[in-house]
């Protein structure tokens, strides 16, 4: 794909958790046996809409069906193209909205994952967004959704999600429903003017984060303020270095611990696909600290950080959290030869906060913002 477009014409995509909300709200516009538009339209997380094409419905009674292809805009990835189905049937005229996996939606079959071992996997903010969705159209009625993708199991085979424990198809994914370009060019082009603007507003101490999820994280629960918190992707090193030159005084690394533990092992670009050590540093740090064989092969079962993590407070090894994020704020301050001060606060998935070093507690204290975690 060509890199040399003007930035602003960087086209969004729109997430498979965005597409299976869409196709659920237009399979219950044809149960009520709505007139359809070419588009549907859907709330997003952040109180936005989205608007994308139809691509083919199946009306009938008590159930109907809608499809929306997948378009990842100009970071089109494996999943882009792909068919989402959604089939609603009605059920009641009172109740809840039931959302279920079907042909080409993964199973979970491990744990540490956001979802319970035998779900869908459609993940949290999907499945509210699907949820949001039919209400627009069936407020009160009892609904059941249930999202297929029909070549999903043969792409799931070229994700992660297999050594993931998630089988027999894709996940719906998605924090904030779009899609936005974060190839290194793109984002050098689309999110350093977020850089530039913290400068703008006074800002000497800046919150860095990986995505829309930590973003809502450093938002919501440490209420920084909006623009001093930037969305670095997968380029931490970059990120550093650039606030450096810009005269930044401070940085909090705000993220998941499977993002940020990468930190803690001197890796400064974090795609998986560049490095995925996620696992051999943590239960390396784990064995220096002392943690028994028998712990760190249990340690070692747990297909994602997250399970890990949970595991290890679960032991009391909170300590070993705290190490690493405490490593991860040394070894970036190191990258930028002194120029920051770093902190780092490591969370799970749920926003709570798990590891974090005395600097990034003293930062958040000193500039008013709020400390949500215990002694």
């Amino acid at each position: 794909m060509a890199r040399d477009k003007d930035r602003h014409t960087w086209r969004e995509g729109y997430t498979t958790g965005s597409c299976a909300a869409g196709a659920a709200k237009t399979a219950c516009q044809l149960l009520r046996g709505e007139n359809l538009a070419e588009q549907v339209d859907i709330p997003l997380p952040n109180s936005s809409r989205l608007k994308m094409p139809i691509h083919r419905v199946e009306s009938g009674y008590p159930e109907a069906k809608a499809i929306i292809l997948k378009n990842g805009g100009d970071d089109a990835d494996i999943t882009h193209g792909l068919e989402i189905h959604a089939i609603a049937r009605f059920i009641s005229s009172q109740g809840e909205v039931y959302i279920q996996g079907g042909l080409g939606v993964g199973t979970v079959t491990k744990k540490g994952l956001a979802l319970s071992v035998g779900e869908s996997a459609i993940n949290p903010v999907p499945r509210t967004m699907i949820c949001e969705a039919v209400r627009e159209v069936f407020p009160n009625e009892e609904i059941e959704i249930t999202i297929e993708v029909p070549d999903g199991e043969t792409t799931a085979l070229r994700t992660l999600n297999p050594r993931l424990g998630v089988l027999g198809g894709i996940s719906i994914l998605g924090t904030s429903g779009i899609v936005r370009p974060m190839s290194e060019e793109a984002f050098k082009t689309s999110i350093l003017p977020e850089l530039d603007q913290a400068v703008a507003y006074g800002h000497k101490t800046i919150v860095l984060t990986p995505g829309h999820y930590g973003y809502r994280v450093a938002t919501e629960r440490f209420m920084v303020p909006a623009e001093a918190v930037i969305q670095m992707s997968n380029f931490v090193g970059f990120l550093l270095e650039e606030a450096a030159y810009r005269g930044i005084d401070q940085v909090i690394l705000l993220g998941h611990i499977g993002k940020l533990i990468k930190v803690s092992g001197g890796i400064f670009h974090t795609h998986n696909r560049v490095a995925d050590a996620r696992m051999e540093i943590l239960l390396a740090h784990a064995a220096l600290t002392g943690v028994n064989a028998n712990t760190l092969n249990h340690l070692a079962e747990f297909p994602t950080t997250e399970g890990a993590t949970t595991e290890l407070l679960l032991l009391g090894e909170q300590k070993l959290l705290h190490h690493l994020a405490n490593l991860a704020s040394e070894r970036a301050q190191a990258y930028t030869f002194g120029r920051l001060s770093v902190g780092t606060i490591m969370t799970l998935l749920n926003g709570q906060a798990v590891g974090w070093d005395p600097l990034a507690r003293k930062i958040v204290q000193e500039q008013g913002w709020i400390w949500p975690v215990e002694p």
